[in-house]
């Protein structure tokens, strides 16, 4: 009896879900006006971007499904073609991980609902960005790609007969409006403060002298190097990165690194498979400029075991191999498209395999003590055309892969 009671319940469940699958109709106001009225906006030869993240009402309002509860932010991407060309919108150049309006249309799907979850598919896949954008046109649409808090970094290549048009937005998410988790505010140096250098020699020598090393909350442990420096444009270096895979992701673990008595300005990390600890990038502006562009000092880590460390790790330990870690940022930035210049200085403080330092996060690491130093420009610049300066002679083998542990910066 128990279990025919059983039965019929499960039965009727799957009846009333089938039911309620089957009443699923597309949404009868998909109107973009208010995205219209709050995107941001530029121009550049002849072409006309407009963008804004949408909301959690303006999904289900639009969408007809809570895209959001599956980590998907969709956002309303119009482009006016003023040109003679036709333009095509390279997704995987706004984020490489972006999903297809298919795929976010079979993550809702129900069971027993075949007709429901067919009018799913044409309504998602109809309000997604449609290629190409013909001459004197102009259209619009969604793309569904990863979520970003706060104010996301938006970027837009159009690609052109033998050109490309990039655009690269910053758009405020409406959700976190108000919530100081993701508040965003860069910080700035009083003019006073910076030193503007206008020449390399000028700008390697105050590059040398910028701190080795991370400190704790107090400054009286030294953490992990600082074994980069990015020079350029916000949106550029953002828009390399991102074309990487790499998005913004603060975590308590990182506010224990401290550099110019604060904690990282900006930090990034990589995607990793079934949602492993990522390559993390800890910036921080520095009061220096180079021909009126910003200088950030940076350190880069991998946790021990790289993507197959444990994704539900309490700790995050920093590996030892930290030029690895570097060496693979700099292949990663090669091929973003936004390397202009690469270079290397010391100052980061050698570590002798034999006597590797300690952070204060516990973890020991090794290093052969120099900074590569990255020049970003707009894109899209191609690997034969990135200029390698002629300062620390690492690229050609001539220096050592570690110094002897009395060499170590921080004593």
């Amino acid at each position: 009896m128990r279990r025919l009671l059983s039965t019929v319940a499960c039965v009727a469940s799957l009846s009333l879900a089938a039911a309620g699958c089957a009443a699923w109709q597309a949404p009868a106001d998909v109107s973009d006006a208010g995205l219209r009225d709050r995107a941001v906006k530029a121009t550049k030869r002849d072409v006309r971007v407009s963008a804004a993240v949408l909301s959690a009402d303006d999904s289900r309002r639009m969408l007809g499904v809570e895209v959001d509860r599956k980590r998907v932010q969709p956002v309303w991407i119009e482009v006016q073609n003023q040109t003679a060309d036709p333009l095509w919108l390279l997704r995987p150049g706004t984020d490489p991980d972006y999903f297809s309006p298919l795929e976010i249309a079979w993550s809702v799907h129900m069971p027993l609902a075949e007709d429901a979850n067919a009018r799913i598919d044409e309504h998602l896949n109809k309000l997604g960005f449609k290629n190409p954008v013909l001459p004197d046109v102009t259209h619009a649409g969604l793309l569904f790609i990863n979520p970003e808090h706060g104010v996301r970094l938006l970027n837009i290549d159009l690609l052109q007969r033998k050109a490309l048009i990039p655009f690269s937005l910053f758009l405020s998410v409406p959700d976190d409006a108000g919530d100081e988790r993701f508040a965003f505010s860069a910080y700035r140096y009083p003019d006073s403060a910076i030193k503007d250098r206008n020449t390399l020699a000028a700008l390697r020598s105050e590059l040398e002298r910028l701190p080795c090393c991370a400190t704790d909350p107090r400054g009286t442990a030294y953490g992990a190097p600082l074994n980069i420096i990015f020079v350029g444009e916000s949106s550029d270096i953002g828009a390399a990165l991102a074309r990487r895979s790499y998005r913004r992701d603060m975590r308590p673990v990182d506010a224990v690194e401290q550099v110019f008595g604060r904690r990282p300005d900006i930090v990034g990390r990589k995607q990793s498979q079934a949602g492993a600890p990522a390559t993390w990038v800890r910036a921080w502006l520095a009061p220096i400029r180079f021909e009126g562009r910003s200088v950030y000092l940076v350190q880069v880590g991998r946790p021990v075991g790289g993507r197959f460390a444990p994704p539900d790790a309490t700790s995050v330990v920093l590996h030892e191999d930290v030029d690895e870690a570097r060496n693979l940022l700099i292949q990663d930035m090669m091929y973003s498209g936004g390397l202009d210049k690469l270079g290397f200085v010391t100052g980061a403080g050698p570590a002798s395999p034999t006597q590797p330092p300690t952070a204060f996060s516990g973890a020991r690491y090794q290093s052969d003590g120099l900074r590569a130093v990255m020049f970003f420009a707009t894109r899209p610049i191609g690997l034969s055309e990135v200029e390698f300066l002629d300062w620390e002679p690492y690229l050609d083998g001539r220096r050592s892969a570690a110094r002897d542990g009395n060499d170590d910066a921080r004593k």
